[in-house]
């Protein structure tokens, strides 16, 4: 189990937590009702709608606001040998104002969720609210009350972290902050690169708009990132665009199909997912790009051209 004092957040929390969406405006409503307490929160949301954020925004807007606040991150191979090893620790600082942030508790099996029991085993008595410092914030991207009817989480567990339950809404169901987050990380990425900040079109954002966002803002900031790098928009876009409606069938009298063709398109979106990978796993150096491909600098560049960028040079 990784321990660790957070200090630094993976995605903005202003360009997170700052929406127009009505279902952000009432999750933030919440949050700023029962931060100040010592109730203990779970945050339940997909991957990449930002529990990390919003469990640093409640220890922030805690009374404990400058105390500890440290991450426990439960999807680990061995997780009740870890806990048992960090009981001592967490037993010796159990008297320090802090937060304690139990990321991925869904991935706890029925042996991690005994050994963290037995590490909190008086963390919320009801006579003495005051007597226990610490504030427990956990994390999970699966409905943990459905996981205890189903047996495989202890439910004594779940009461002792679900005080207050949040649930993030997902991308999908918030798509009037896109925009704004995405200029948001278009600007952020533009500064780490040192590069133009690309105009956003309205047609790029009609096809952003009608995509479903599984990675949620976490592949939303990586598209930001990409379209920065490559210096436009609408190319990088174009991935994320529905396919078309299938055509109906043409009769092979008037159409006869080329299978070099097919072969030669298919060669081509092959090799600019490998080009673009390539750039993805080198943070976008192309000379590095090139080496892993195995071709030129110079012919990395030219397939650049091919593929749509309008970036070239150093």
């Amino acid at each position: 189990m990784s321990t660790e004092t957070q200090t630094v957040e993976t995605f903005s929390e202003a360009s997170m937590v700052a929406g127009r969406a009505k279902a952000i405006q009432s999750l933030n409503a919440t949050v700023a009702e029962i931060a100040p307490t010592n109730i203990p929160v779970l945050i339940f949301g997909e991957s990449g709608t930002g529990k990390h954020v919003y469990a640093r925004l409640i220890h922030r807007l805690s009374s404990q606001s400058d105390s500890k606040f440290t991450k426990l991150n439960c999807s680990t191979a061995d997780p009740a040998r870890e806990f048992a090893e960090f009981s001592p620790r967490i037993r010796q600082s159990i008297s320090l104002p802090q937060t304690i942030f139990l990321d991925a508790l869904d991935e706890l099996d029925l042996a991690g969720q005994r050994a963290l029991l037995s590490v909190l085993p008086d963390a919320f008595s009801e006579s003495q609210p005051d007597s226990f410092p610490v504030r427990i914030v956990s994390s999970t991207a699966k409905d943990l009350e459905a996981v205890v009817k189903s047996g495989h989480f202890r439910k004594e567990l779940y009461f002792r972290v679900a005080g207050v339950c949040l649930r993030l809404p997902a991308l999908r169901e918030r798509k009037e902050d896109i925009e704004p987050m995405l200029e948001f990380f278009l600007r952020e990425s533009s500064k780490a690169l040192n590069k133009p900040v690309p105009v956003l079109d309205r047609q790029t954002l009609e096809i952003l708009m009608g995509y479903d966002w599984p990675g949620n803002i976490r592949e939303l900031e990586n598209l930001a990132r990409k379209m920065v790098a490559l210096g436009e928009t609408r190319f990088v876009a174009a991935e994320f665009q529905k396919p078309p409606q299938p055509a109906r069938p043409v009769s092979f009298s008037t159409v006869r199909p080329s299978l070099k063709i097919a072969a030669r398109a298919a060669s081509r979106e092959k090799e600019r997912e490998l080009i673009l990978d390539a750039l993805d796993r080198t943070k976008w150096n192309r000379k590095r790009a090139a080496q892993d491909l195995r071709i030129s600098y110079k012919a990395l560049l030219y397939k650049l051209k091919q593929i749509g960028s309008s970036e070239t040079g150093e």
